[in-house]
């Protein structure tokens, strides 16, 4: 058997698509985007990005509806360009889920430290500088094999515990915006709003990091059992729902009344300056465990449906094909995927810098060519149903285009938000590496 069961319905792709976009991301980088650029340049980074990512998504919401196949990206590089680039934008997605997979599983031990700072026990080593604990790496690794399991214990599981989890996130997000409502005219005085253009340019190429996981959707759709029109609805629903989430928490952390300097997670630390409660900073946090499960479990999914598709064309080995017989899933391309989680949380807290920037890039290169195929497939399949028509056609295709190029160009060395050298590069060249190790490997065996 080589098919996927369909088994979601029409909600479980909408809160599939949100969860795997709102991860621990919001916990820790909206901090990190006002201390780089001011909550005001923050805020524009954040516009731009998002409108970057909503053009973007047009192309995937009417391919993804046109196209309802497993490894969403790969169907549709392949089917406009050939297996070469296929491979390339396959390859390229799957690093940005393994990135978020190992960011997850590093970020979880953080959470915990934060709310039980006694949790920390057991030092093993640094990594760049960060004192990593026995503790740490244990708690990933077995959340790791949980969140495994459930995955290939069948989706329709693992969305269910996706959507408990995403009621905590919406709990949290509304008491953070709603302490920043509250005390909206009580703006610090020592705020720096505005750090200049350049620092606006350093924070939006962390934003393609926030936002992936819409694609998310069309990587599960041959799972859908809803009409192919909405899978476009539910993926450019969940992206609407993703851009006002994030824009409202920068906002909130930005203006919020408390010091930066010693901040552990801002987020956190901005809810509870605003309620003037440890415990509300708390049950922020707790909630954040919650969107760390989301988004670990959207991109277990959508990365090993994406392995799947390339193993099921003979781009990858034959083994990562397989699909569990009682269960209908992908169980050797969800145990890969995993399996890089177990062993994430051996790099320690500062690691996450490295895999944010080295991920976010490798997705940049995939919406390039998923908006490069919305164009070919427009021309060279005019007749092709669409039950979900982006606007514009053509003309906002191009500009799904340029708006992934600029991207792009953000991440390479003579961009002031360049890569860094050896690591970031390192971790992009490995990975790259590795494709074509498999790829000569699955041609041998073909």
């Amino acid at each position: 058997m080589n098919s996927l069961k369909q088994s979601l319905g029409r909600l479980d792709a909408l809160f599939l698509g949100f969860g795997a976009m709102i991860g621990w991301g919001w916990m820790i980088l909206a901090g990190v985007a006002v201390d780089q650029a001011g909550v005001l340049g923050a805020g524009l980074a954040f516009l731009i990005g998002s409108i970057a990512i909503l053009v973007i998504g047009f192309a995937y919401a009417e391919l993804a509806s046109a196209l309802p196949f497993a490894g969403g990206e790969h169907a549709y590089t392949e089917r406009a360009f050939g297996r070469l680039v296929s491979f390339v934008c396959t390859w390229s997605i799957i690093f940005g889920y393994v990135s978020v997979v190992a960011f997850e599983a590093i970020a979880l031990p953080v959470a915990v430290a934060y709310i039980f700072p006694g949790f920390k026990i057991f030092p093993l080593w640094e990594v760049a500088g960060y004192q990593v604990h026995a503790s740490e790496a244990a708690l990933g690794a077995v959340a790791a094999i949980v969140i495994t399991g459930l995955n290939i214990l069948g989706v329709r599981l693992a969305v269910r515990v996706q959507t408990g989890a995403l009621v905590l996130i919406f709990m949290a997000g509304a008491i953070l915006i709603g302490g920043g409502l509250i005390n909206f005219g009580t703006v610090p005085a020592e705020l720096e709003a505005w750090k200049g253009l350049g620092s606006v340019f350093s924070v939006i190429i962390i934003v393609p990091f926030l936002f992936v996981g819409f694609d998310v959707i069309p990587q599960s759709a041959e799972e859908m059992n809803t009409p192919r029109r909405y899978i476009g609805r539910a993926l450019m629903g969940s992206l609407v729902l993703a851009v006002i989430f994030y824009l409202a928490i920068v906002f909130s952390v930005g203006f919020a009344p408390f010091d930066r300097q010693d901040a552990v997670l801002a987020t956190a630390d901005a809810a509870g300056a605003y309620w003037t409660s440890d415990k509300v900073a708390a049950f922020v946090v707790f909630a954040g465990i919650g969107g760390i499960l989301t988004s670990w479990n959207a991109f277990l999914i959508g990365g090993s449906r994406a392995v799947f598709a390339m193993a099921r064309s003979k781009q990858l080995p034959g083994f990562l094909a397989k699909i569990h017989p009682a269960y209908g899933t992908p169980w050797p391309a969800i145990a890969l995927i995993g399996g890089v989680s177990i062993f994430a949380p051996l790099l320690g807290r500062n690691a996450l810098v490295w895999i944010v920037n080295a991920g976010a890039f490798a997705i940049s290169i995939t919406y390039v060519f998923v908006a490069a195929a919305f164009l070919q497939l427009r021309r060279k399949e005019p007749e092709l149903e669409r039950p979900f028509k982006a606007p514009a056609g053509t003309v906002l295709g191009s500009i799904a285009v340029i708006l992934g190029l600029g991207l792009v160009a953000l991440y390479l060395p003579w961009s002031p938000s360049a890569l860094s050298w050896p690591v970031e590069w390192g971790l992009v060249g490995a990975w790259y590496g590795l494709g074509a190790v498999l790829a000569l490997a699955a041609r041998k065996h073909a």
